[in-house]
């Protein structure tokens, strides 16, 4: 028999908003499945009591809002009053702010319930969550791994039934990395696509919030009520976007797809692809071409993309406000980060930023011929827990590139994409393939992933689930 987490989120959801599911046992029922799997380390808090609280008080309340009684958590980089928000760092052990992120707040107002704080890495600079003085996030399908990151927490509590969906931050490939790496959906959505978390505020403009679940109509249920957060309800929208539920839902015909395999960083880093990551590739090109889609190779040769980066992710850290005695606490790698970002010159970074620039109109005109590129969404299988050892940073900085060379390449160009498995390794781990849309066609990417997903059928479950 199906249980709760069985069940789609748009299922549950639905549920929740007829009174055929209360607020409270879905609380109760996600609530012990978080107990039950500590050892993933997929939260850095929970607050049970809280959400009991909430959900009594939606339970006698009239159904309002899209996520009306539906269990989330916080990325422990979203402040919420009267919680520990500690950014995924030792430096800010004790932080308990006074007052909600606007994200936090939003969500309250879609009726969500909050469960806690999903793990993260130290101040989401880096792609895997595995802080040297704490607990890794751990991969459900192999504990022996990690997850990825930094929104590692969310992807484990999705692949592992612990919520029905999450709500993550994608900077560099923060929901897409740890999405592939466990066999979940991830959807990094366009650069100002979203009302909060748009990309617009920082001044590289690389972060969005975006969903991770365990199907396309999910992901695209919650990227819905994303946009639609009240009170911010400014969003942009592509001309006959519609619900992306309903995109999802509905056969896209004849679009054209690009292939590449190329990455930015191959003229400056050891990039080696997986047999298994370019036979997903290869497969799912032969799935969209099968349905009705021109598939072809899409020619790209970006260059001098490394150098852009590597500023900006030093400018990133230098923004973060840790004095000299925090940077004796935090990891070795932050503390290295933040001040190689603080020691860049005004003109360094001006000069990165109209790289990116020039980068994102050159990718977005390669790839205007297609409604989707078609990439691996990892270049290597889930490593082992230690295998970034977070000292050395040009090694570890190496190795994160040589893992996920296919994602931040996305953040610059302002680009939509969607992670999604479909294929298995030899150990029957899920194998993920990414789609690359155009601005604002976050529809069209979300068709083409749902038709993979039916081409593919269903997978098994990790045996965490």
């Amino acid at each position: 028999m199906a249980e709760l987490h069985d069940l789609s989120l748009v299922e549950q959801a639905r549920m929740l908003r007829t009174g055929e599911l209360t607020p409270k046992a879905a609380v109760a029922h996600y609530l012990s499945r978080i107990e039950r799997e500590h050892a993933l380390a997929a939260f850095a808090e929970v607050t049970a009591g809280a959400a009991f609280a909430r959900a009594d008080a939606l339970g006698s309340a009239a159904a309002s809002g899209a996520l009306h009684g539906v269990p989330l958590a916080d990325k422990d980089l979203v402040a919420r009053a009267g919680v520990p928000t500690r950014y995924g760092s030792r430096a800010r052990a004790d932080h308990v702010p006074a007052v909600s992120d606007p994200l936090a707040a939003a969500l309250d107002a879609a009726g969500a319930i909050n469960l806690g704080k999903t793990a993260t890495s130290e101040f989401g600079l880096t792609g895997y969550t595995e802080p040297r003085t704490g607990r890794p996030a751990r991969d459900p399908w192999n504990p022996a791994h990690g997850a990825g990151g930094s929104s590692g927490g969310a992807a484990v509590a999705v692949a592992a039934g612990l919520l029905p969906a999450a709500v993550a931050s994608d900077g560099g490939g923060s929901i897409r990395i740890p999405a592939a790496t466990v066999g979940v959906v991830g959807v990094k959505p366009s650069r100002g696509r979203l009302p909060i978390g748009s990309g617009f505020d920082a001044p590289d403009g690389l972060a969005v919030t975006g969903p991770i679940a365990t199907s396309v109509a999910d992901a695209a249920f919650l990227l819905d009520a994303l946009v639609g957060l009240a009170p911010f309800r400014y969003a942009t929208r592509a001309p006959g976007d519609g619900p992306f539920l309903a995109a999802a839902q509905r056969p896209l015909e004849g679009a054209r797809i690009g292939v590449t395999t190329v990455s930015p960083w191959d003229d400056s880093e050891d990039i080696r692809l997986d047999p298994a990551a370019a036979e997903a590739v290869r497969r799912a090109a032969g799935a969209l071409a099968a349905g009705g889609h021109g598939v072809e190779d899409a020619a790209w040769r970006p260059r001098g993309y490394a150098e852009l980066f590597r500023v900006l992710w030093r400018a990133s850290a230098a923004r973060i406000p840790l004095t000299e005695a925090d940077l004796d606490v935090v990891e070795p790698l932050t503390a290295w980060l933040v001040r190689e970002g603080r020691g860049l010159a005004a003109s360094d970074l001006l000069a990165a930023l109209a790289a990116a620039r020039v980068f994102e109109r050159e990718t977005i005109t390669a790839f205007d011929a297609f409604d989707a590129v078609l990439t691996p969404a990892l270049a290597l299988p889930p490593q082992h827990v230690g295998w970034y050892d977070g000292l050395d940073p040009e090694r570890t900085f190496a190795r994160q590139v040589e893992y996920a060379p296919y994602s931040s390449f996305v953040n610059v160009a302002g680009l939509p994409a969607i992670t999604v498995p479909f294929t298995t390794d030899a150990a029957g781990h899920p194998v993920s393939v990414q789609l690359v849309g155009r601005p604002g066609g976050e529809a069209a990417i979300l068709a083409l992933a749902a038709q993979l997903e039916a081409a593919r059928g269903p997978l098994p479950h990790p045996p965490a689930w």
